[in-house]
């Protein structure tokens, strides 16, 4: 399996990041290893890039690829909510930046065995790391109908949810990623199906989010890595949808907030301060150019911010 792939917003991920020639930076989305690559060819031979995948294929990949660079790459596999952990280990206190790109990878995508894809035919699986044991499998096939309507509602805001559960639970059991988006299509009228994305993407996407615990993973990855960071130091992030931006935007929000004391206190009392400055206001988009040439692009926001 190869992990190549169009790195989304990379000059403009790297340009925010104000890379210093000798400095520390943590990808903890390594992927295909774009942002990586870039970030490394900035550097001299005492800078360094910690990349963090719980992937093992994307481990191995960027091993092989990156051999060029010696010690300057340090690869780890773990899930990037231990950020803080894993760089302490490698015996790094603290770094200069630090870059995620959320969301499933394009290769693990395209990977058809995997199951996180309605275009490919497999066993129903989904596990960006394949250690765990917990897959779509079970979610499919063992939550009661509330719960599994409750998630395809909120991670995939699919408003057929219910009458999916519904079905879902009718045809049980479902053992492959086609016996799903039968069952998704029967549940889903048809002239709903007529417009729009894939009738099965937001349910798909809404249990790769539970298997993997997405959301709840990118609050304590960003939250730890902003411990991680020297001041001065930048964060950059890439979403890729509504729900993962809505996170990283609250956070970002309210460490950069200062006083919390209501308007009509005369003297501040709660000695809030932010610890954070954002960089851009507004998300940076891709060019159309960009979305042109890689569609998976077209919904990618980029926020950055910069420890105070």
């Amino acid at each position: 399996m190869s992990f190549e792939h169009e790195t989304v917003l990379r000059d403009e991920l790297v340009e925010n990041l104000k890379i210093k020639k000798d400095g520390v930076y943590v990808d903890c989305t390594l992927g295909g290893g774009g942002h990586t690559y870039e970030i490394l060819k900035c550097l001299d031979s005492n800078g360094v890039v910690i990349g963090i995948d719980q992937d093992q294929k994307a481990i191995e990949y960027n091993l092989a690829q990156f051999k060029e660079f010696k010690n300057k790459f340090l690869p780890v596999k773990s899930n990037f909510e231990f950020v803080k952990d894993k760089i302490q280990e490698l015996g790094i206190d603290k770094v200069d930046g630090i870059c995620y790109d959320l969301g499933v990878s394009s290769p693990q995508l395209d990977d058809g065995e995997r199951g996180f894809s309605y275009n490919y035919d497999a066993p129903l699986d989904m596990r960006m790391d394949k250690a765990n044991s917990f897959n779509a499998l079970d979610v499919v096939n063992n939550y009661p109908e509330k719960e599994l309507a409750s998630l395809i509602r909120d991670y995939g805001e699919e408003k057929w949810a219910k009458r999916i559960a519904n079905f879902i639970i009718k045809e049980r059991p479902l053992e492959t990623t086609f016996q799903l988006v039968e069952v998704i299509k029967k549940a889903i009228p048809a002239a709903a199906r007529r417009e729009g994305p894939h009738p099965a993407k937001r349910t798909f996407q809404a249990i790769r989010i539970e298997v993997n615990d997405e959301l709840g993973v990118i609050k304590r990855g960003i939250e730890n890595g902003l411990k991680c960071l020297k001041p001065g130091g930048r964060m950059a992030v890439i979403t890729f949808h509504s729900l993962e931006d809505r996170i990283v935007k609250k956070i970002f929000k309210k460490k950069a907030q200062g006083c919390i004391c209501p308007k009509d206190l005369p003297i501040c009392a709660c000695q809030n301060s932010p610890s954070i400055r954002i960089i851009n206001k507004k998300p940076i988009l891709p060019s159309n150019v960009e979305i042109q040439k890689n569609h998976r692009a077209r919904s990618a926001k980029l926020r950055v911010v910069e420890l105070i």
